[in-house]
């Protein structure tokens, strides 16, 4: 074989294989390239980028409204508190002896001067007789004595007696009167302790459990002492207000404003009894930065009892007239608060800035950027932006993607009638 031949399918093989693995390395960008756009394409939804969200173009959003309302917004202040009776005495006897009789009942309400027991009283009677006694002597000694004294003088006037004798029974009268008086002492410290025989009820209020049994020896020392006595009615609750709201409470109870204040049991579903507030303590607790209070309440239901604790309602205040939203309404963004207010004619939402007022547990205050009447969006606000339409409850399903898709259906039809009519003549 020639090799002149052969060189010319020598030469064209290297040209062949340089392009083989050109065609072949664009091949594989290409599919690279169509991989990465698939894996971005299934993981990033198409969006429509020809209408910004917010516009008229945006699919509308369902979304909640309320209007905003004036109404009267009660401040008040939380709190846990001990029911504190105002009296809490404990019946001791005043004298020793021997219990003679009990005369209440456990758990017996009783009012201030009841009979509650007696003591024999026999000894304290013998004691008063002996008092009595030497007051009487020594009251006969100085009438005795005062006759002398003034005889002493008429003779003294006479010239018929020395002036000494009549100084000695001035001063023996002087010293039987002090003697009647320590013997009127005597006779009323047997009278008062025989008096002390009786025990009677310091406070009106409920006895608690007996003590002592008859029989049984008394005296003023006993640590359990007979009974214990504890007003009911009324009663005081006491509890910690915050230092930054002492000012408030102390200048208000100043002025004289009744504060109603109402105690709620241990779930806050059910209320024991409304009272008023009455008095705030003089410091602040440095531990806790709080400063104790006390209210006070009638209990004619007897529904406190001493020691139990409760949770506490004070009305600070009532805001009147004050415009109201939903709590739900109000959002939070980096410029403060705000809300997206209805724009009833268009069907899109306002972005307003407010200014937020008290608040309950349902309603906030506006004191600023919104008027009673407007309406506000509460559910769906998250999916919303400034001039974004809506869809509000109750309006037919679907009603707000065909007022949006109208306006693109239009081209649409226009630009398949031709289509039409080239299939047609394409038939012809």
């Amino acid at each position: 074989m020639d090799p002149k031949a052969e060189t010319p399918q020598t030469s064209a093989r290297p040209r062949m294989s340089r392009r083989a693995s050109i065609i072949g390395s664009l091949i594989a960008l290409l599919l690279l390239a169509g991989t990465g756009w698939l894996a971005w394409h299934l993981t990033h939804p198409a969006a429509d980028t020809s209408t910004p969200p917010g516009r008229r173009g945006a699919p509308a959003t369902t979304v909640g409204v309320a209007t905003a309302e004036r109404a009267n917004i009660p401040i008040t202040l939380e709190a846990l508190g001990t029911v504190t009776p105002q009296a809490s005495v404990r019946v001791r006897p005043q004298v020793s002896g021997v219990m003679e009789k009990v005369l209440f009942k456990e758990g017996q309400m009783v009012r201030a001067g009841d009979l509650l027991a007696t003591i024999d009283a026999r000894q304290f009677e013998l004691a008063l007789m002996q008092a009595s006694g030497q007051r009487q002597r020594d009251e006969a000694q100085l009438d005795s004595a005062r006759v002398t004294l003034q005889r002493f003088k008429t003779l003294l006037a006479q010239d018929s007696i020395a002036r000494q004798e009549v100084d000695s029974q001035a001063a023996l009268v002087k010293q039987l009167e002090g003697s009647v008086v320590i013997d009127k002492a005597n006779e009323g410290t047997a009278r008062l302790n025989l008096g002390y025989t009786r025990v009677l009820a310091p406070v009106s209020g409920r006895v608690g459990l007996r003590s002592v049994d008859v029989g049984n020896v008394v005296n003023s020392s006993d640590a359990n002492g007979i009974a214990l006595i504890t007003q009911l009615t009324p009663i005081d609750v006491v509890f910690a207000v915050p230092q930054d709201q002492a000012g408030e409470l102390q200048q208000s109870a100043a002025a004289g404003t009744v504060m109603k204040v109402t105690a709620l049991d241990r779930t806050r579903s059910a209320t024991l009894d409304t009272g008023v507030f009455a008095s705030l303590d003089n410091q602040i607790d440095v531990q806790t930065g709080t400063v104790k209070a006390k209210a006070r309440f009638a209990n004619t239901d007897l529904a406190l009892f001493p020691n139990q604790f409760v949770n506490v309602r004070l009305l600070l205040k009532t805001l009147d007239g004050a415009v109201v939203v939903p709590v739900t309404a109000l959002r939070h963004g980096s410029n403060g608060d705000y809300v997206y207010v209805l724009n009833s004619a268009e069907r899109t939402v306002s972005l307003r800035p407010v200014q937020r007022g008290q608040a309950t547990v349902e309603k906030i205050v506006i004191t600023s950027g919104l008027a009673a009447g407007e309406r506000v969006i509460t559910e769906g606000a998250d999916r919303l932006r400034d001039g974004a339409r809506v869809v509000l409850p109750g309006a037919p399903a679907g009603a707000g993607q065909r007022q949006n898709a109208a306006g693109a259906e239009a081209p649409a039809a226009a630009a398949s009638r031709p289509r039409r009519r080239a299939s047609k003549a394409e038939g012809a």
